[in-house]
């Protein structure tokens, strides 16, 4: 008896089977590393601010430290940003007429906090608590890049879970001593951080949470 169906068409059935299988394996794939791509991440690009503040100005030329515009990175969960009576507290004296600071003074003239735009920002259901890292050696750059170097300010890292849970698997290669936290040039060798980082865990006594209810509360 004929066959039902002409030869050629198993060449078709074991071509959509092996389509079919490529699809199954790869589409997760590429969903993946969508998410885990600037695209998504919206990393490196940097956010227009109200007013316009030039990291590099302010750090690099006029020394000013993290911890005098973000201090509550030391004290609590949220590092904070300044409030303009900090702002005002130079600018009343320096370029207290300047066009580009007229949204500072108006905010101060109001008592109407300044609106700024989030650069860095994680999902509602992650915890993360500043004050628990800085404290134990993890410096600002680490996260947060080399803002000192930034016209506007962008997200430097992409902060995936699988981005944290690098650091908290392995945090030895991310520690730094107290008086470096904000140094954001800071980068011994590859041998000077593995011993300083084997010291820093062990007297901290360091052991970062990887289970689920270490960032999700």
């Amino acid at each position: 008896m004929a066959p039902l169906f002409p030869r050629w068409t198993d060449s078709i059935l074991r071509a959509v089977l092996i389509l079919v299988g490529l699809l199954v394996v790869l589409l997760p794939c590429l969903a993946m590393a969508l998410v885990r791509s600037p695209y998504i991440t919206h990393q490196h690009e940097p956010i227009e601010q109200p007013i316009a503040f030039d990291h590099r100005h302010h750090v690099l030329d006029d020394g000013i430290d993290c911890r005098f515009c973000h201090g509550g990175a030391y004290r609590s969960a949220s590092a904070g940003v300044p409030a303009t009576a900090v702002c005002m507290g130079c600018h009343a004296q320096i370029w207290p007429d300047s066009p580009a600071l007229a949204g500072v003074r108006e905010s101060w003239r109001t008592n109407t906090p300044i609106v700024w735009n989030r650069v860095t920002t994680l999902p509602d259901f992650v915890y993360f608590d500043h004050h628990a890292h800085v404290n134990r050696g993890v410096g600002c750059s680490e996260c947060h890049g080399q803002v000192e170097h930034m016209a506007r300010v962008e997200k430097a890292m992409p902060m995936t879970m699988d981005w944290c849970l690098g650091c908290h698997r392995q945090p030895a290669q991310h520690l730094r001593p107290a008086d470096r936290i904000t140094d954001g040039s800071w980068h011994p060798s590859a041998e000077s951080q593995r011993v300083l980082g084997a010291m820093l865990v062990a007297t901290m006594h360091i052991s970062p949470p990887t289970t689920c209810s270490g960032c999700h509360r």
